[in-house]
């Protein structure tokens, strides 16, 4: 499940919304809807994004936080490490490889520490 498929379900658990009513709204399959929020779909458009903020009826805050998370939802996610040093290359292919036999601890553990290096680096 991607992080906005997580926040889809979420909003629709706590609105009673059935996903075959929430597809028939926004104008999707219920099978796409369910493989977007199963992770088996890439990031939706923009302008899908757009209507499921619509459809929420959420503004500010929520609106932005389904923004960012449609953003770092794309399930298979390609890193081009050409040009770069031979550990980012490593590290790509050490993480694509074993990143399925990592709990939820680990992942989010190395996801904090990959965005704490990153700012940190920024210019």
């Amino acid at each position: 499940m991607t992080p906005l498929g997580a926040k889809l379900r979420k909003l629709r658990a706590d609105r009673g919304i059935a996903l075959k009513d929430m597809a028939k709204a926004l104008n999707v399959s219920s099978a796409y809807l369910s493989a977007l929020e199963h992770g088996k779909r890439g990031k939706p458009t923009w302008f899908l994004v757009q209507r499921m903020i619509a459809y929420f009826n959420v503004i500010w805050d929520e609106a932005e936080e389904i923004q960012r998370l449609a953003e770092i939802s794309d399930p298979k996610m390609a890193i081009d490490t050409a040009g770069m040093v031979p550990e980012a290359t490593e590290l790509t292919n050490v993480l694509g490889r074993e990143i399925a036999k990592l709990s939820p601890e680990d992942c989010r553990s190395i996801r904090d520490e990959v965005m704490r290096r990153a700012v940190k680096t920024k210019p």
